[in-house]
């Protein structure tokens, strides 16, 4: 898994993993930071499209459920789905990971804790 979310101070943080940790500190450098994240994926295939924060996640899905329809895909417009919001990091880092998870994760939203979990962060 390239990228990795990881959760400190209350925010996501987004890493790729094959950075190399700085010298100095030890730490990667992150490449996102963010309250809360979404992830647009397709509903039948789970297949993740994009994540990140909210407010572009959302435009993207917009502007992509616009082209699709425009196209005549009507169908694939509307498999775009968009999840947002305190995900536990463990379920967003699985979406990444795992081909085909945001679809199963979708299926157990409704159960999924809200809010923040902490979990062990792993390099």
């Amino acid at each position: 898994m390239d990228q990795q979310y990881q959760l400190k101070a209350g925010h996501y943080y987004l890493y790729d993993m094959r950075d190399k940790p700085s010298a100095v500190t030890g730490e990667r450098r992150f490449r996102l930071r963010t309250e809360t994240v979404a992830i647009a994926f397709d509903l039948h295939t789970g297949e993740v499209h994009q994540h990140g924060t909210p407010t572009r996640i959302l435009s993207w899905a917009l502007t992509a459920r616009r082209r699709l329809r425009a196209a005549g895909a009507w169908d694939s417009a509307d498999d775009i789905v968009v999840v947002s919001g305190p995900l536990p990091v463990d379920e967003i880092n699985n979406c990444l990971r795992i081909r085909g998870y945001c679809r199963r994760m979708f299926q157990r939203l409704s159960s999924l804790p809200h809010g923040k979990w902490m979990t062990r962060n792993t390099p």
